[in-house]
């Protein structure tokens, strides 16, 4: 057989890996549950590191088009909305990082990568393949699906999420463990947006046991507001479970009237409980590894879920292209993402507990905290090696 990759689950990070094999010249099939590809989930946001992999990707033109580039971002005290810089983006991100901080609507982002691969490869993506087996046959995997069908490739990629059956295939039952924490996400018409609350940056509000994080996208037409409070009473990992703006509102009593209007100003609000599963000590077994949310999923609290599945997806591309499509190729390409991918996953839960402080319950105690937990310095700290990767470029 001719060698082939098959990529299972088409979300951000599976197509991504499709288009930059696509670009390698490399032969791939990517292997989908869904029925159709509809529109999913809400914001996204993609700082430099990201854009990197969709300029190099071919997609510049796309980005800018598409997606929104913020002024800054900054924080706010939960209760009465003080202000302070968390830093600039825009220009200053080009300028310091080569590439733009970008937010999209979560479908604006796949549609556009899925046009891409469907415009050189219309026949790439199968969908109404749920995956139930992957096992290796000599050379070969051995995908099988609930339809009845099954698919051959020299090399399989789990791109299939924190759920993911290729990691349950593969390497068995994970431990996902209930962190405590329950998100809501909306989106509202900026036509509807309360005055007080900024379009043209991103914006953290924190505040004890919770915060609030809300951004532009499809060019300015939405604002996604997401909120993370702790609560142990709702456990479904699930992004599709509806709530209503009473219970967000409620979740979030005593917090800014702004952040209130603006949950009433919008459309059906979801919810899902946040789970952490340990860092997987290795990703890879023959002939099959994972990528994205599969292997190394992690707290929202970095805003780096979708950009780690663009740096993984850009450089197994290079690994198979470098070693082959082989089983070399994988130990390769996860020898230069596990370390990064983990310490982000540790930054993110780090990042929780700083969003959460009970040191901000009242406006005094809250200004000695911000001013000291988001000087320059530390900021930079926290993500500078972040954005200056260059997974065009890392060694591999």
């Amino acid at each position: 057989m001719q060698s082939k990759v098959a990529i299972i689950g088409a979300g951000i990070g599976g197509l991504t890996a499709a288009l930059a094999l696509i670009r390698q010249g490399i032969d791939v099939e990517v292997h989908e549950q869904a029925p159709e590809l509809k529109e999913l989930g809400a914001g996204v946001q993609i700082s430099s590191n990201g854009t990197r992999v969709l300029y190099a990707l071919g997609l510049c033109a796309d980005v800018e088009r598409i997606g929104v580039v913020v002024a800054g971002k900054e924080i706010r005290l939960w209760s009465t909305g003080q202000t302070w810089k968390l830093f600039d983006l825009g220009a200053e991100s080009v300028e310091r990082y080569g590439y733009p901080y970008v937010m999209f609507h979560r479908g604006d982002l796949h549609a556009m990568l899925l046009n891409a691969i469907r415009s050189e490869r219309p026949d790439a993506i199968k969908l109404n393949r749920k995956c139930t087996g992957v096992t290796e046959d000599g050379d070969e995997v051995l995908m099988r699906f609930e339809n009845g069908e099954t698919a051959r490739a020299s090399v399989a990629i789990g791109a299939d999420g924190v759920q993911s059956r290729v990691r349950f295939a593969t390497f068995g039952a994970d431990k996902p463990e209930f962190t405590g924490i329950v998100a809501w996400r909306v989106l509202v018409p900026h036509d509807r947006v309360p005055s007080g609350i900024r379009l043209k940056v991103g914006t953290n509000w924190v505040g004890p046991g919770g915060h609030v994080v809300h951004y532009p996208v499809r060019g300015g037409q939405l604002l996604n507001l997401v909120g993370l409070l702790e609560r142990d009473d709702w456990r479904v990992e699930s992004w599709t479970v509806q709530g209503s703006a009473d219970e967000f509102i409620n979740d979030f009593k005593g917090w800014h009237p702004d952040i209130h209007e603006t949950i009433r100003a919008g459309d059906t609000p979801y919810k899902w409980a946040l789970f952490a599963r340990p860092p997987m000590p290795s990703w890879t077994k023959g002939r099959v590894t994972l990528l994205g949310d599969a292997c190394h999923s992690m707290l929202p609290m970095m805003a780096q879920g979708a950009v780690m599945a663009l740096e993984d997806g850009y450089v197994l591309a290079r690994c198979l292209k470098a070693y082959g499509v082989n089983p070399e190729a994988l130990q390769h390409y996860e020898a230069a993402r596990r370390e990064r991918a983990n310490r982000c996953v540790a930054a993110a839960i780090d990042n929780t507990k700083r969003f959460h402080n009970p040191e901000m319950a009242h406006a005094a105690g809250a200004e000695a905290y911000v001013t000291r937990e988001w000087q320059e310095d530390k900021v930079r700290a926290r993500y500078e090696w972040l954005f200056t990767y260059d997974a065009t470029s890392v060694p591999v």
